[in-house]
């Protein structure tokens, strides 16, 4: 794929999240959201950052691409998977606005990104840790790690994100699954030229992942992968019938 056609797909991209913004009132916040709301059983959500556009067209940049439910005989719902990332709210009385980054990817990659920006790897020596260290208790892990897992909550909360209905079953082969890898690729800077480039202040610049620094996006799968264009077209159809919540 040439850089030429690339940056035609990319217009195309974000004429497409314009058209779903449209279709769905305008962006969300994790912050605004519960989970009586009319969510799509199934779909594919699109996280933006606040402060970070395109320098050709001031539309917000896509920062994080997610789905759920790609194994057979998943029952994982949208809305289970955005609570993952939304963390605790208030009935939680030992760790309110708190979360478990060991059920949230985007949570983790964000809390290793503010360890290392403010220097805190000492504060918080097990976070990223697939389990809690067996000679340690697990409360006394979840108690050390809350203040940063409140900190990735404000950030988490923050962030817009458009979300599309896509009610296919679950599958590895599944459209929710083809969309959500062809739109990483092709938004990734990783291992080729820059488009859209990242602003200084981005906090995934402080990642300890390469393929986060790099890519521009908090993934790390299909960062390096080639797109297929017929993607955007699948997506498309689907914005066309994604209601509003």
């Amino acid at each position: 794929m040439t850089e030429t056609a690339r940056l035609a797909d990319l217009d195309r991209l974000y004429d497409i999240f314009d058209d779903l913004a449209a279709r769905v009132g305008g962006p969300r916040r994790l912050a605004d959201c519960h989970g009586r709301m009319n969510w799509p059983d199934r779909g594919v959500y699109f996280f933006f950052a606040p402060g970070e556009t395109r320098a050709s067209s001031g539309q917000l940049r896509l920062t994080r691409v997610g789905t759920h439910a790609v194994s057979e005989g998943s029952k994982t719902t949208l809305w289970d998977r955005l609570k993952q990332h939304y963390g605790t709210g208030d009935g939680s009385s030992a760790h309110p606005h708190g979360g478990n980054h060991r059920g949230s990817v985007y949570r983790l990659r964000v809390g290793e990104a503010l360890v290392e920006r403010h220097g805190l790897a000492d504060a918080y020596p097990d976070w990223g840790t697939s389990r809690i260290p067996a000679d340690r208790p697990r409360g006394e892990v979840r108690d050390e790690e809350y203040p940063l897992e409140r900190w990735v909550s404000v950030y988490l909360r923050n962030q817009p994100f458009l979300w599309v209905d896509v009610p296919d079953a679950p599958a590895a082969e599944s459209d929710r699954a083809r969309i959500e890898r062809n739109v990483i690729a092709l938004v990734s800077n990783y291992g080729g030229p820059v488009a859209d480039a990242r602003s200084a202040d981005w906090l995934g610049k402080h990642s300890p992942n390469a393929e986060i620094r790099a890519s521009g996006l908090w993934n790390v799968e299909h960062v390096a992968e080639e797109y297929d264009p017929a993607a955007l077209e699948t997506l498309a159809e689907y914005v066309a019938e994604t209601d509003p919540l």
